[in-house]
């Protein structure tokens, strides 16, 4: 591995950053794990994950747009153990196990949203998941929430780089919702391995119809993308024209989808919201 060519003195308190980093690893390290670990004799597919009981919680707290009454939830402690009760389900499943491509996708998806809700519920009330991710020392949601899978504790930031994205399906950047305005809409329903791929591509084409996700000016010829396609890109294609393609099929209108296809556009990314997908504080309920 190359290394940065540092001045002595910026090595020097690189050097230090570092050793308080080591010495505080407890600190940057706090962990939180939800869900018990279940010895592997207890351990089931993925095929036999209900998720009826997480479907039910985002049908009651979760609005079309995919805002989510975070206030409300919290404040019924029910719900709240209802979820917990859930993750401890999710917590049963065989990470290795044989299970249909399906059920393992839906699984982890679920998973993802059903770790990033609790963990906002923690700390709401709150603006931004990003006030919970300290760079170095401290709690950082993406990484020291973790729940147990088979006896394997998994991050936010495993789930979705060590299982989702090597499954080889870009969709689920449409469906795995980080609490953000400018993620994709958290679905008021679960994701079942029956109706994976109806669900994805709902939430990819209405991902694509919000302008706060895609623009296309026709006069200028120019595609204005949500910075996910910037940060995920070579999980749609290894260049542009190739993740063009790929979202061609999801974009609102034919003259979009065609110029996607023909690759004749110039792309820029548009600033990420990072504002917190809640109901009490959503600008446009409605849209």
């Amino acid at each position: 591995m190359k290394s940065r060519c540092f001045p002595p003195a910026v090595t020097v308190f690189a050097f230090v950053l570092f050793s308080l980093a080591s010495t505080h690893a407890s600190v940057a390290g706090t962990k939180v794990n939800l869900g018990p670990k279940v010895p592997v004799q207890q351990q089931v597919s993925m095929d036999r994950i209900d998720p009826s009981d997480w479907d039910g919680l985002l049908k009651k707290y979760v609005d079309p747009n995919g805002n989510v009454d975070y206030a409300a939830w919290k404040g019924n402690p029910q719900d709240v153990q209802s979820l917990d009760r859930f993750l401890a389900h999710l917590s049963s499943a065989s990470p290795h196990g044989r299970a249909s491509s399906s059920a393992k996708l839906a699984f982890w998806i679920n998973a993802y949203n059903a770790v990033t809700v609790r963990g906002i519920l923690r700390e709401y009330p709150t603006t931004s998941i990003r006030n919970h991710t300290a760079k170095l020392f401290g709690y950082n949601i993406w990484k020291d929430l973790l729940l147990n899978v088979g006896g394997t504790p998994y991050s936010l930031d495993q789930m979705e780089h060590e299982w989702l994205r090597k499954m080889g399906e870009p969709r689920i950047h449409f469906a795995i919702v980080c609490a953000s305005r400018s993620c994709p809409r958290l679905l008021a329903e679960a994701y079942t391995a029956e109706k994976l791929d109806s669900q994805l591509t709902l939430n990819a084409k209405v991902f694509f119809a919000s302008p706060g996700n895609f623009r296309y000016d026709r006069s200028r010829q120019t595609f204005q993308l949500s910075s996910i396609l910037k940060w995920f890109g070579e999980d749609f294609g290894s260049d542009q024209a190739a993740v063009l393609r790929t979202i061609a099929a999801y974009l609102p209108s034919r003259e979009a989808h065609d110029a996607a296809m023909a690759n004749s556009v110039s792309v820029a990314y548009l600033e990420y919201d990072w504002g917190l997908n809640d109901r009490a504080t959503a600008a446009n309920p409605a849209r």
